[in-house]
């Protein structure tokens, strides 16, 4: 009965109820085609990184500000910025091989420098690799020449892009064999170090600042960034023996006291070989599990299914005493992912304006299909019909508007979408055509954005609704007398 009425009352009021469907439908469709945008940009970074660079996590030492897989993620301080070394190597990549749905892992270490080849000078991200396991790791970087870095090799590759480059200005493009100049300086002073091009490759969905960067191996890196391997393990307080903590707070005296737990004079006396079997013994536990100061970072992918920051959670509580945390793949991307993340984030709070004015003049139109049916409402009434049933009725009338509004609107952005893409409009930028798939703008069609417009829709209805059903029971019989 309810919903008999309501569909009579929407053919009667044909002008009020195409404008409040009109509303609904022009909101669901900007909300549509905004976020379908916005997401197939995040679709594509999400697979450029992933599949490229950052994995599905990455750990990091813990510090004041967050850091991407090449600095820090605030430009202001970035240029100051040091990349720290990663702290209990060995402890934290023990805990890591023992959790479960990682696909794969990997270390890095980064650095920037200045490269010199073919009489071109160029700023570079370095990016230090363990070559026997990365680039299995990472399908999206793809060989153009040459052959991919081998493990325990000096060398380097360079995107096809930056090839590119130096054979715009030099005139020669770079050959395999050819020797790379890096130059880097730092408190420590210049670093200069020179390795051979083993390969030129290119991502297959280069996101921003990817084609600056130089896959090298790992020494090269360390050198250029004055990083001592196995260097400072910084080992958390908790987890040193009473012989260490001791030294910490020792007296002057007390280093010369003959209490201090270092090791006992015999009768036969001191000897070369009883310092250095004491010292073998008590470094080694020590240099066995807390070594590290040579890596930067430790990437993961994740099997598939596994959920990204579930994972990171539950590893972040079982890392914690070792001053490192786990974050997910737009963080360590850098400003290009997080940026989207804010424009999608704007993007839909400006959409929460447009759905406040669209509310505001819905129930105005709403308001007035009220009034014009105070007779009909009052009569209603009159012959016993209850409050429940009156809202029902006005409820009904326009949630039905509303999801007709909202699939039309849908329907209308994914045929505005195929029209654009009939048009195969060229796409200039490369970063914008490697974040949309191709050289053409090609938008999709996101089943779940889809599913949050007429959600919305069904929403802007109820909202809509509230107002008009206060003023309608309110509504008493005797009006109906009045308007005869």
């Amino acid at each position: 009965m309810v919903l008999f009425l309501a569909l009579r009352n929407i053919a009667k009021n044909k002008i009020n109820t195409a404008i409040v469907a009109l509303l609904v439908a022009v909101i669901c469709f900007l909300f549509f085609i905004g976020n379908s945008v916005i997401e197939r940009i995040n679709i594509g970074l999400h697979q450029a990184f992933i599949g490229s660079l950052t994995g599905d996590v990455v750990i990091q030492k813990k510090g004041d500000v967050t850091m991407n897989l090449f600095g820090a993620n605030t430009p202001i301080i970035d240029d100051y910025f040091s990349i720290p070394v990663f702290p209990a190597y060995d402890m934290v990549m023990e805990i890591v091989r023992a959790e479960k749905g990682i696909n794969g892992i990997t270390s890095q270490v980064s650095g920037k420098a200045y490269l010199d080849l073919l009489g071109v000078r160029y700023p570079a991200l370095l990016c230090g690799v363990d070559a026997q396991v990365h680039f299995d790791m990472f399908p999206g970087i793809i060989l153009e020449q040459g052959r991919f870095l081998q493990s325990g090799e000096y060398g380097a590759m360079i995107t096809a892009e930056r090839a590119q480059k130096i054979l715009a200005e030099s005139g020669t493009y770079p050959r395999i064999g050819s020797m790379l100049l890096f130059t880097s300086g730092g408190e420590f002073g210049f670093k200069i170090r020179e390795v051979p091009l083993v390969g030129i490759f290119s991502y297959q969905n280069p996101g921003l600042f990817m084609n600056e960067i130089i896959i090298v191996d790992p020494q090269t890196v360390r050198v250029l960034n004055s990083i001592q391997v196995a260097a400072s393990s910084e080992v958390p307080s908790e987890l040193l023996s009473g012989t260490d903590t001791f030294l910490l707070s020792a007296d002057i005296d007390d280093l010369f006291n003959i209490d201090v737990p270092v090791f006992h004079q015999t009768q036969e006396g001191f000897s070369a070989e009883m310092l250095q079997s004491w010292l073998a013994e008590n470094a080694a536990e020590r240099d066995q599990n807390f070594t590290g100061g040579d890596w930067n970072f430790i990437i993961i992918n994740l099997e598939k299914g596994i959920n990204s920051r579930a994972f990171i959670d539950a590893l972040n509580k079982k890392i914690a005493p070792y001053d490192v945390v786990a974050v997910d793949w737009r963080t360590s991307a850098g400003v290009s992912a997080i940026l989207m993340l804010l424009l999608q984030v704007l993007f839909n709070a400006g959409m929460f304006l447009i759905c406040a004015a669209g509310i505001i003049a819905a129930i105005n139109i709403v308001l007035i299909s009220v009034f014009r049916r105070t007779r009909e409402i009052g009569t209603l009434r009159a012959i016993g019909s209850s409050d429940f049933f009156i809202s029902s009725l006005i409820l009904h009338e326009n949630l039905i508007l509303s999801i007709i509004a909202g699939i039309a609107g849908v329907f209308a952005g994914s045929l505005f979408i195929e029209w654009i893409n009939y048009l195969a409009i060229p796409v200039p930028n490369e970063l914008v055509a490697s974040l949309l798939g191709g050289e053409v703008l090609n938008l999709g069609f996101m089943r779940h954005v889809a599913f949050y417009s007429i959600l919305l829709s069904i929403v802007l209805g109820v909202v809509v609704s509230i107002y008009p059903i206060y003023v309608t029971l309110k509504i008493q019989p005797i009006e109906a007398v009045r308007k005869n």
